[in-house]
Protein backbone atom coordinates (compact mmCIF):
# COMPACT_ATOMS: atom_id res chain seq x y z
CA UNK A 1 0.00 0.00 0.00
CA UNK A 2 1.29 3.48 -0.88
CA UNK A 3 1.88 6.09 1.82
CA UNK A 4 -1.00 8.24 0.54
CA UNK A 5 -3.35 5.25 0.77
CA UNK A 6 -2.09 4.43 4.26
CA UNK A 7 -2.69 8.00 5.42
CA UNK A 8 -6.17 8.06 3.90
CA UNK A 9 -7.04 4.71 5.48
CA UNK A 10 -5.74 5.83 8.88
CA UNK A 11 -8.09 8.83 8.79
CA UNK A 12 -11.29 7.17 7.64
CA UNK A 13 -12.93 8.11 10.93
CA UNK A 14 -12.60 11.79 10.05
CA UNK A 15 -13.57 11.26 6.42
CA UNK A 16 -16.76 9.53 7.56
CA UNK A 17 -17.39 12.26 10.14
CA UNK A 18 -17.25 14.82 7.32
CA UNK A 19 -19.55 12.76 5.09
CA UNK A 20 -22.08 12.34 7.90
CA UNK A 21 -21.83 15.96 9.03
CA UNK A 22 -25.20 17.74 8.79
CA UNK A 23 -23.66 20.45 6.60
CA UNK A 24 -22.55 17.91 3.99
CA UNK A 25 -25.77 15.93 4.30
CA UNK A 26 -27.65 19.19 3.76
CA UNK A 27 -25.76 19.62 0.49
CA UNK A 28 -26.53 16.00 -0.37
CA UNK A 29 -30.30 16.37 -0.10
CA UNK A 30 -30.56 20.07 -0.94
CA UNK A 31 -31.95 21.10 2.46
CA UNK A 32 -28.96 23.11 3.69
CA UNK A 33 -29.91 26.68 4.59
CA UNK A 34 -28.79 29.09 1.90
CA UNK A 35 -27.19 31.44 4.44
CA UNK A 36 -24.94 28.62 5.66
CA UNK A 37 -23.90 27.71 2.13
CA UNK A 38 -23.29 31.37 1.24
CA UNK A 39 -21.01 31.72 4.27
CA UNK A 40 -19.18 28.54 3.28
CA UNK A 41 -18.65 29.81 -0.29
CA UNK A 42 -16.97 32.96 0.97
CA UNK A 43 -14.82 31.11 3.47
CA UNK A 44 -13.84 28.47 0.92
CA UNK A 45 -12.81 31.11 -1.59
CA UNK A 46 -10.49 32.64 1.04
CA UNK A 47 -9.15 29.16 1.81
CA UNK A 48 -8.56 28.32 -1.87
CA UNK A 49 -6.44 31.44 -2.36
CA UNK A 50 -4.16 30.22 0.43
CA UNK A 51 -4.26 26.71 -1.03
CA UNK A 52 -3.07 28.03 -4.40
CA UNK A 53 -0.26 29.94 -2.71
CA UNK A 54 0.82 26.82 -0.82
CA UNK A 55 0.99 24.94 -4.13
CA UNK A 56 3.17 27.69 -5.58
CA UNK A 57 5.53 27.64 -2.59
CA UNK A 58 5.80 23.86 -2.84
CA UNK A 59 6.51 24.12 -6.56
CA UNK A 60 9.42 26.46 -5.89
CA UNK A 61 10.83 23.97 -3.39
CA UNK A 62 10.29 20.87 -5.54
CA UNK A 63 13.58 19.02 -6.06
CA UNK A 64 12.83 17.99 -9.63
CA UNK A 65 11.02 19.24 -12.72
CA UNK A 66 8.21 16.68 -12.47
CA UNK A 67 7.31 17.92 -9.00
CA UNK A 68 7.60 21.55 -10.07
CA UNK A 69 5.25 21.13 -13.03
CA UNK A 70 2.78 18.95 -11.10
CA UNK A 71 2.44 21.45 -8.27
CA UNK A 72 1.87 24.24 -10.79
CA UNK A 73 -0.71 22.16 -12.64
CA UNK A 74 -2.56 21.60 -9.38
CA UNK A 75 -2.42 25.33 -8.61
CA UNK A 76 -4.09 25.96 -11.98
CA UNK A 77 -6.84 23.56 -10.91
CA UNK A 78 -7.45 25.66 -7.81
CA UNK A 79 -7.77 28.77 -9.97
CA UNK A 80 -10.46 26.97 -11.96
CA UNK A 81 -12.21 26.08 -8.71
CA UNK A 82 -12.06 29.74 -7.66
CA UNK A 83 -13.82 30.71 -10.89
CA UNK A 84 -16.61 28.33 -9.93
CA UNK A 85 -16.82 30.06 -6.54
CA UNK A 86 -17.17 33.40 -8.30
CA UNK A 87 -20.27 32.11 -10.07
CA UNK A 88 -21.57 30.73 -6.78
CA UNK A 89 -20.92 34.08 -5.14
CA UNK A 90 -22.98 35.91 -7.76
CA UNK A 91 -25.84 33.45 -7.32
CA UNK A 92 -25.81 33.58 -3.51
CA UNK A 93 -25.05 37.29 -3.15
CA UNK A 94 -21.60 36.89 -1.62
CA UNK A 95 -19.03 39.65 -2.05
CA UNK A 96 -15.77 37.70 -2.17
CA UNK A 97 -13.76 40.91 -1.86
CA UNK A 98 -15.16 41.62 1.60
CA UNK A 99 -14.91 38.13 3.10
CA UNK A 100 -13.50 38.08 6.61
CA UNK A 101 -12.02 34.67 7.43
CA UNK A 102 -13.57 32.92 10.40
CA UNK A 103 -11.51 31.28 13.13
CA UNK A 104 -11.66 27.80 11.58
CA UNK A 105 -10.73 29.19 8.16
CA UNK A 106 -7.79 31.19 9.51
CA UNK A 107 -6.56 28.24 11.55
CA UNK A 108 -6.53 26.08 8.43
CA UNK A 109 -4.91 28.61 6.09
CA UNK A 110 -2.29 29.65 8.63
CA UNK A 111 -1.40 26.00 9.13
CA UNK A 112 -1.11 25.35 5.38
CA UNK A 113 1.03 28.39 4.65
CA UNK A 114 3.27 27.87 7.68
CA UNK A 115 3.80 24.27 6.58
CA UNK A 116 4.53 25.30 3.00
CA UNK A 117 7.05 27.96 4.03
CA UNK A 118 8.68 26.03 6.85
CA UNK A 119 8.39 22.40 5.81
CA UNK A 120 9.75 20.32 2.99
CA UNK A 121 7.76 19.38 -0.10
CA UNK A 122 6.69 16.02 1.29
CA UNK A 123 5.21 17.48 4.47
CA UNK A 124 3.48 20.20 2.46
CA UNK A 125 1.93 17.62 0.16
CA UNK A 126 0.75 15.71 3.24
CA UNK A 127 -0.86 18.88 4.59
CA UNK A 128 -2.68 19.58 1.32
CA UNK A 129 -3.68 16.09 0.26
CA UNK A 130 -6.55 15.62 2.78
CA UNK A 131 -8.54 18.47 1.23
CA UNK A 132 -8.37 17.00 -2.27
CA UNK A 133 -8.87 13.39 -1.21
CA UNK A 134 -11.78 14.31 1.03
CA UNK A 135 -13.62 16.37 -1.58
CA UNK A 136 -13.11 13.65 -4.18
CA UNK A 137 -14.54 11.18 -1.67
CA UNK A 138 -17.48 13.40 -0.78
CA UNK A 139 -18.26 14.10 -4.42
CA UNK A 140 -18.15 10.41 -5.29
CA UNK A 141 -20.36 9.45 -2.33
CA UNK A 142 -22.93 12.18 -2.90
CA UNK A 143 -23.15 11.35 -6.61
CA UNK A 144 -23.29 7.58 -6.10
CA UNK A 145 -26.98 7.49 -7.04
CA UNK A 146 -26.68 10.13 -9.73
CA UNK A 147 -26.48 13.93 -9.56
CA UNK A 148 -29.58 15.18 -7.74
CA UNK A 149 -31.77 17.94 -9.08
CA UNK A 150 -31.60 20.65 -6.43
CA UNK A 151 -29.83 23.92 -5.62
CA UNK A 152 -26.52 22.28 -4.66
CA UNK A 153 -26.29 19.94 -7.64
CA UNK A 154 -23.41 21.95 -9.15
CA UNK A 155 -21.30 21.41 -6.01
CA UNK A 156 -21.82 17.66 -6.16
CA UNK A 157 -21.21 17.61 -9.91
CA UNK A 158 -17.92 19.51 -9.55
CA UNK A 159 -16.35 17.26 -6.95
CA UNK A 160 -17.54 14.02 -8.51
CA UNK A 161 -16.41 15.02 -12.00
CA UNK A 162 -13.80 13.36 -14.14
CA UNK A 163 -11.90 16.65 -14.02
CA UNK A 164 -11.57 16.83 -10.25
CA UNK A 165 -10.88 13.22 -9.32
CA UNK A 166 -7.50 13.04 -11.17
CA UNK A 167 -6.29 16.20 -9.38
CA UNK A 168 -6.73 14.40 -6.06
CA UNK A 169 -4.75 11.45 -7.42
CA UNK A 170 -1.95 13.71 -8.65
CA UNK A 171 -1.55 15.28 -5.22
CA UNK A 172 -1.57 11.84 -3.61
CA UNK A 173 1.25 10.85 -5.97
CA UNK A 174 3.28 13.83 -4.72
CA UNK A 175 2.83 12.54 -1.17
CA UNK A 176 4.12 9.15 -2.33
CA UNK A 177 7.06 10.68 -4.20
CA UNK A 178 8.28 13.15 -1.58
CA UNK A 179 6.91 12.32 1.88
CA UNK A 180 8.31 9.85 4.38
CA UNK A 181 6.19 7.70 6.68
CA UNK A 182 7.07 9.41 9.95
CA UNK A 183 5.29 10.99 12.90
CA UNK A 184 5.40 14.51 11.45
CA UNK A 185 3.81 13.49 8.15
CA UNK A 186 1.13 11.42 9.88
CA UNK A 187 0.25 14.15 12.38
CA UNK A 188 0.27 16.83 9.67
CA UNK A 189 -2.15 14.84 7.52
CA UNK A 190 -4.47 14.17 10.46
CA UNK A 191 -4.44 17.80 11.59
CA UNK A 192 -5.55 18.84 8.09
CA UNK A 193 -8.41 16.34 8.29
CA UNK A 194 -9.50 17.87 11.61
CA UNK A 195 -9.37 21.29 9.93
CA UNK A 196 -11.67 20.01 7.19
CA UNK A 197 -14.21 18.78 9.72
CA UNK A 198 -14.02 22.04 11.67
CA UNK A 199 -14.49 24.00 8.45
CA UNK A 200 -17.87 22.34 7.86
CA UNK A 201 -18.78 22.71 11.52
CA UNK A 202 -18.10 26.45 11.48
CA UNK A 203 -20.42 26.94 8.49
CA UNK A 204 -23.07 24.72 10.06
CA UNK A 205 -23.06 26.67 13.34
CA UNK A 206 -23.49 30.02 11.58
Amino acid sequence: MTLSNELWAANQDLAQACLEHPFVQGIADGTLEQTKFAYYVGQDAFFLEAFARAYSIAAAKAPDWVGFTTFHHLAAGVLEELRLHESYALRWGVNLQSVEPGTATRRYTDFLLATAWGGDVGVTAAAMSPCMSLYAFLGEQLASNGIPNHQYADWISTYSSQDFQPLSQQLASLVDNYATANTLVCSTYRYAMFCERDFFQAAWLL
